[in-house]
């Protein structure tokens, strides 16, 4: 691991930590001496870096401060990247159009040595076969978020039309289709939605209810592996 590296992790584990880290804790977690970490604690002193503490009680990283966002490691660059791209999948215009803007930013801020990588990425994502919504996914998103009720229509494979009123829990992507969770009211369960199946949609101002997310852990609890629509 290149040194630059190894003091972003060591920011990176004291930004999480909920109580002082030790330096043996930090050695263990960073695979170093301990040795290395009063080093590279000492490093990042001298850089302003906000850590307090001393050997022996641990250390901590000040409130309120943030890393630079050119701070990515080659890796983590090239997974922005790939992640970029592969929402291109997801056929919904609006994380496509943030996907693009992160991009972007991510390439602004790096060195001009390291912008080939995501410019210039040698990845290919293919763009997979789900079709393309009839709804707003943003929206969507949104309601998910927000908790707020959905009003559906929705066709099934065989073209039946029902009129739906959902608790959008989550949404779920696979390469050929994408999938909202939700507890459907008509059915009193949880269903699984083909997005691109759903003619109409109309956020309501209701709100729902999943106390402790027991809703939602139900459903992540289903089995992932390409579940079909329920209606």
């Amino acid at each position: 691991m290149r040194r630059a590296d190894r003091l972003f992790d060591v920011i990176q584990v004291l930004r999480t930590a909920r109580k002082p880290v030790t330096a043996a804790a930090l050695a263990e977690e960073l695979e170093v001496t301990v040795r290395t970490i009063y080093r590279d604690v000492a490093t990042l002193q001298a850089r302003r870096v906000p850590i307090e503490g001393a050997p022996g009680l641990g250390y901590v990283l000040r409130k309120g401060f943030d890393l630079p966002p050119l701070m990515f490691t080659i890796d983590e660059i090239e997974a922005i990247a790939v992640g970029a791209r592969m929402v291109q999948r997801v056929r919904d215009s609006e994380l496509q159009h943030a996907a693009a803007r992160v991009l972007d930013k991510v390439t602004v801020v790096l060195p001009e040595s390291l912008r080939g990588h995501v410019a210039d990425a040698p990845v290919y994502v293919s763009r997979g076969d789900a079709v393309a919504p009839k709804v707003d996914m943003a929206q969507m998103r949104a309601a998910i978020r927000d908790r707020r009720k959905l009003r559906i229509g929705y066709v099934d494979e065989k073209g039946h039309r029902t009129r739906r009123t959902i608790w959008p829990l989550a949404m779920a992507y696979y390469v050929d289709v994408s999938l909202v969770g939700a507890w459907c009211e008509l059915r009193k369960d949880l269903r699984n939605f083909r997005v691109e199946r759903i003619a109409s949609s109309r956020m309501l101002a209701a709100r729902f209810q999943d106390h402790n997310g027991k809703l939602l852990a139900e459903w992540l609890a289903l089995p992932k592996e390409r579940p079909p629509s329920r209606v």
